[in-house]
């Protein structure tokens, strides 16, 4: 008996050690091996609270406080409910040109975390980064987000490895709302052991730690959600009269899910409402095939247009190649014969 209680609670070590270092928590044991561990007297306590993510048959069960809703329902249900409040989350701008835009996601979903409380959020980044991308614009904070400028702090780090560090005290300090680590291209010093230290901090105190990842290749870190943001092209602004012509509209955003817990994958196009300080999802009311439909099929490609000739000119006739001076058929090369259409 004391052999199979000694044997049980090793087994119980070892899943809450695995389940720490996948930033889940262990199975749930049936209500009948949970009665016999405890009538052995030598298990550990597994009663586990009610508000906390419990793993069944690889499924996560979490409550809805577990997560921040983005307030698009097709992107909520495909991350499970939203992004994970005390988790490291990745935003991943793949081109250098894409900085304002995820700079401005990012300030959106921060928009959203301050509303109803007061404290204050942490951006940190190198001096390399805010030189090249410069400082969010106080009086749009408070105007496009609703964000107060003494809510907004700023770190600057003179190297990637103080970042890191600042960012890893930050992310364990309970008085910040969240922590914004902003990092350009793909150092070697941001790997998996990095990004799972700032993971593990994040869901020790219970607040989220957004990496976001400008100009660099998608690489394994321990984010369990990796969101891709780009630019959306503004529609034009809306009045009671309808659309108001050669005018930009609310600032939109194109995001793809490269990561998440649940695998499902998907790009959404997202507006800001500055006014009411939530997203909105665009849905195109016609849309239009990128690529035409094979050849016999209900869409086929469309006939080329008539091919004219032009004459030479002036001094271009001096060079203009005659059909007496052009090589034969099989002497032609073949790099220059025309390509297939079909």
């Amino acid at each position: 008996m004391a052999t199979s209680a000694v044997a049980r609670e090793t087994v119980f070590a070892l899943r809450r050690q695995i389940a720490k270092i996948e930033g889940t928590l262990p199975e749930r044991l049936a209500a009948g091996e949970r009665a016999r561990a405890r009538a052995d007297g030598n298990a550990p306590d597994l009663d586990v609270a009610p508000d906390i993510t419990i793993i069944r048959r690889g499924l996560a069960v979490a409550s809805p406080d577990a997560f921040l809703p983005t307030g698009v329902e097709r992107l909520d249900a495909a991350l499970s409910g939203g992004l994970p409040k005390a988790a490291l989350s990745e935003i991943h701008g793949l081109e250098t040109r894409n900085a304002g835009a995820v700079a401005g996601f990012v300030l959106s979903l921060v928009s959203l975390i301050l509303k109803g409380q007061a404290l204050p959020v942490l951006w940190i980044g190198t001096s390399e980064i805010f030189r090249e991308a410069g400082f969010p614009y106080a009086k749009g904070l408070q105007g496009l987000f609703g964000i107060a400028p003494e809510q907004l702090l700023f770190s600057e780090a003179p190297k990637l490895t103080d970042a890191l560090w600042v960012a890893e005290e930050a992310a364990k300090m309970t008085a910040l709302a969240a922590v914004i680590l902003e990092i350009r291209g793909s150092p070697h010093r941001l790997d998996l052991t990095a990004t799972r230290r700032l993971h593990a901090r994040a869901q020790s105190a219970g607040r989220p730690v957004f990496l976001l990842r400008q100009a660099g290749e998608a690489e394994p870190t321990a984010a369990p959600v990796r969101l891709i943001v780009s630019g959306a092209p503004a529609t034009s602004r809306r009045t009671i009269a309808g659309p108001l012509a050669d005018s930009i509209g609310r600032p939109a955003f194109t995001v793809s899910i490269g990561k998440s817990r649940t695998a499902l994958l998907g790009q959404f196009t997202l507006e800001w409402n500055p006014d009411e300080h939530r997203f909105e999802e665009r849905r195109p009311e016609n849309s239009v095939a990128v690529v035409p439909a094979s050849r016999g099929g209900a869409d086929p490609a469309p006939a080329p247009g008539t091919v004219v000739a032009f004459p030479a000119v002036g001094s271009f006739a001096a060079i203009s190649p005659t059909a007496g001076n052009q090589p034969s058929r099989p002497q032609r090369p073949a790099h220059i014969s025309p390509r297939r259409a079909g």
